[in-house]
Parts: structure tokens; sequence; C-alpha cells
């Protein structure tokens, strides 16, 4: 099959702290292959996941691009904070070197805005929100994304900022039951600093939710986490 039979196909790439994601997605967006996953490597440096991004390419049959979600701020495709990962990726020049690795052009963008550009209705003042490993942010106005907020690392209570209270190792310090109502309180925190008009839940955790949400909060599927990808391409 040649490009001219087909749409472009999209590789979305999520690279999170447990686990790395990959799917192929066609112009709309719309899956074209299984979603696969493996564990993040441990220690999560860049050459492993790499390795491991490459491997897991290599099952999803052609594609013509790459967009990638980082768990940290990224800058013109060089990777800035990480947080969740390994301090090599400080300063880490991912675009390139998955480009040269790949064979193919390279866009990436923090993981919790690609994971909004999939869930947001493109309508007032929208926030979502990852719950995994640490706590990604991404908030927009009438769809238009707010670059670089990364709420998780601000105060939230009691001297600590929300990745801590309300991360993976506090899930399972405190957890389910005291880790709910820290959310609870973040939620009412959130809708009150932002004025919002909706907020969106995402990542792993949002299973272990166990009260009813309030209005215009509600969770998305992990999918939407890659379906986003292919707004990077949406010049």
């Amino acid at each position: 099959m040649t490009q001219e039979d087909r749409s472009t196909r999209t590789l979305a790439v999520d690279i999170g702290g447990s686990g790395i994601k990959v799917m192929v997605l066609d112009e709309e967006g719309q899956p074209q292959t299984e979603r696969s996953r493996l564990e993040t490597p441990q220690p999560p440096k860049p050459e492993p996941i790499l390795e491991a991004i490459a491997f897991l390419a290599g099952g999803q049959g052609e594609f013509d691009r790459v967009s990638v979600g980082f768990p940290g701020v990224v800058s013109r495709g060089i990777t800035k904070t990480a947080f969740n990962l390994d301090p090599s990726w400080i300063d880490f020049d991912l675009a390139t070197t998955l480009k040269d690795r790949l064979g193919k052009p390279v866009r990436v963008a923090n993981d919790a805005d690609i994971q909004g550009l999939g869930s947001i209705a493109g309508s007032g003042v929208e926030l979502v929100v990852t719950l995994g490993t640490g706590f990604g942010s991404s908030l927009f106005v009438d769809g238009i994304l707010v670059p670089n907020l990364e709420l998780g690392h601000h105060p939230f209570r009691k001297g600590e900022t929300y990745e801590q209270q309300l991360g993976r190792f506090a899930l399972d310090t405190v957890g389910t039951k005291r880790w709910n109502r820290r959310l609870e309180k973040a939620i009412v925190s959130v809708q009150n600093l932002f004025s919002l008009d909706y907020l969106y839940l995402g990542g792993g955790n949002t299973k272990k939710i166990v009260f009813a949400l309030p209005a215009k909060v509600k969770i998305v599927p992990n999918v939407t986490g890659l379906l986003g990808g292919i707004a990077l391409w949406r010049d």
C-alpha cells in the first residue's frame, strides 16, 4: 500500500511513570490498531525508554509520523522537567532523537496537554487533571491551551503540593479513603481557582475514586492520552 492509497497515519505514544503505550491513528484521530503497552523501564532513563518505544512501534504496522506525550514540561521537542522519570531527561532532545530512531517526523508535548486535546469540548474554561504516578494538568480557554501550567507542583494543603497529596505514592501511603477525601477537596479548590466550566479527570488512578463526582466533573478514559496526539499535527 502506498502513501497515496491511504490517509496519513500517526503513531501516538504516551510515556508514563508506570507504562508506555502506543497506538496508530488515522487523520481524524480514529484508532487504526489495538493499543499496546510495556512497563516503563527502571531506572526510567532515555535509552531504555526509547528502546521500548521502538519495540512497540515495530508491532504497529505502517505509520507516517509520531506524536509523543511526555510527563513533564516540553519546549520545541526538548524535555525540560521529568519529576517522575530520571533526571537525565532534563534538556533531552526527545523529538530529534526519536526521529532518528524511527525515521519519521516527531512532535512532543506534555502528556496531560495531549490528554486534554483528546477530551475537551473546546468551549469555556476547561481543566484536565491526570491522576497517575504524578498529578498532571492542562488548562484550556475556548479550546486554546494555556502552556506549562504544571498545577501538580503548586501548593495545595498542609504545606504540600497537589502531586505530593494525590500522586501514586500518596495513594499507596495514606490509602484509598484518605486519598479520596483529598481529591474531593482538590476538586473544589481547582473549580474555585479557575472558575471552571468543566473538569475532566483521567489517568489510571481514577479507578480508585469512590465518591459521586460533582456536576460538570467527569472521568475520561485513558485512551484519550493517545487520541489527543493527532492534534499536535493540526497546524
